[in-house]
């Protein structure tokens, strides 16, 4: 099931490129998820997708609650100094990860049955539910990103990838 590509690499120095990272593991975990349903028909529950979905759900229980975190918490009041204007679209994003945490919250409920062979199918429209919001969170967040790179200095980011670093290694 799994689909190989290329894994991205940055440091706690480069906060913005660490938020693609996370963005881009999102990505491929979704992809992964939207071809579970189908794969699950033709091939049922085997060793390959308990080991993937066990990751999944890693992912998205630890470290993108934490993504989540440091864009919250640092990235976005830290843009929001330098690029007041877009505070609506922040507002938005906030809104966007109190929905993205509640789909997760269903759908991992079903990928627990999955993993304690309690069910062997996952709705493929909650599926699609949670990587359509992803979509368009994603959407709205990278182009901040690129704001950040311009409006951000090296200091300034250094001191975000030291916070985000510090908030999974205390």
């Amino acid at each position: 099931m799994q689909i190989l590509e290329p894994q991205q690499f940055a440091s706690w120095n480069d906060p913005i490129e660490m938020l693609y990272t996370c963005h881009s593991k999102v990505k491929r975990f979704c992809h992964q998820l939207s071809i579970l349903p189908g794969y699950l028909e033709k091939n049922g529950v085997n060793q390959a997708v308990l080991n993937d979905v066990k990751i999944i759900l890693q992912y998205f229980n630890c470290a993108a609650p934490l993504h989540h975190d440091d864009e919250e918490k640092d990235f976005f009041p830290a843009l929001m100094l330098k690029a007041p204007e877009i505070q609506s679209q922040v507002e938005e994003l906030e809104r966007q990860h109190i929905d993205l945490h509640e789909n997760w919250r269903l759908l991992s409920e079903q990928l627990e049955d999955l993993i304690a062979q309690e069910s062997i199918s996952v709705d493929p429209a909650l599926i699609q539910r949670f990587v359509l919001g992803y979509d368009k969170h994603i959407l709205i967040e990278e182009p901040l990103f690129e704001l950040g790179k311009q409006h951000l200095t090296e200091t300034e980011l250094k001191a975000i990838g030291q916070v985000m670093s510090n908030r999974r290694h205390p």
